[in-house]
């Protein structure tokens, strides 16, 4: 499947903690041509890249991003299997990684994100290899009026017809973005002849993944880069 994307989600965050450069670094040991990540802003308006509302399920500590200074985000650690980092600025992230030959899916987590996010991407002159992606239709449209230069994404969780694609057309929006229940080959190819990329989400286990790589979408979030990466190498 030519240009296909292995993106890693949140890095390989079925095996180490999410959203960390662990998590990234390993993404790309186990065979991920690109990396998603979610950009949140603290309360000193510093973006780093977390993915949840509150801190709860990745530190076990109360609030949320926004609540806290950077400075006091780093006494926390993120875990998973009993392995530990910490939150990462968003620029740390692209010192680590912009250079490399990859393909970015940054996603607009919090609000007011769009201008920071496009500030730093451009400091990265990261025009050529990244997608911004949302679940938030209008951070997405502040993100396309400030930074006309970069694709973009729409994370579409409600009902995909004329209307929605007539809506993401007018934006400039180059990406549909929907959960893997909902494609099908022939949608896939219907959206491509509409002029959309499509990337799925939503890959919740392997069965899922090879189903839907045979569809033809252009690539996947997968937690597990190294089962995906493998497949790849399977069907050729």
């Amino acid at each position: 499947m030519k240009n296909f994307v292995n993106y890693a989600h949140r890095g390989a965050s079925e095996y180490a903690p999410e959203n960390t450069l662990l998590s990234f670094y390993l993404g790309l040991y186990m065979g991920a041509n690109g990396i998603e990540t979610d950009v949140q802003i603290t309360k000193d308006g510093v973006p780093v890249l977390f993915h949840d509302g509150t801190l709860v399920r990745m530190t076990g500590e109360n609030g949320s991003i926004s609540d806290y200074t950077f400075d006091e985000l780093q006494k926390f650690d993120v875990k998973k299997n009993g392995l530990t980092d910490k939150i990462v600025t968003f620029e740390d992230f692209l010192v680590h990684f912009s250079h490399r030959n990859l393909t970015f899916a940054i996603e607009l987590k919090g609000d007011n994100s769009a201008k920071a996010s496009a500030d730093l991407l451009r400091k990265y002159k990261m025009q050529d290899k990244t997608i911004v992606t949302s679940f938030k239709y209008k951070e997405l449209e502040d993100f396309k009026a400030y930074a006309p230069e970069f694709k973009t994404g729409y994370l579409a969780q409600e009902i995909i017809d004329d209307n929605l694609l007539n809506k993401m057309k007018a934006t400039g929006i180059d990406e549909l973005c929907p959960e893997s229940k909902v494609i099908t080959a022939e949608k896939v190819k219907e959206w491509n002849e509409k002029g959309f990329e499509v990337r799925a989400w939503g890959i919740y286990n392997q069965d899922i993944m090879k189903e839907i790589y045979h569809t033809g979408v252009n690539g996947m979030t997968v937690n597990f880069p190294d089962k995906l990466t493998e497949y790849i190498k399977e069907q050729k």
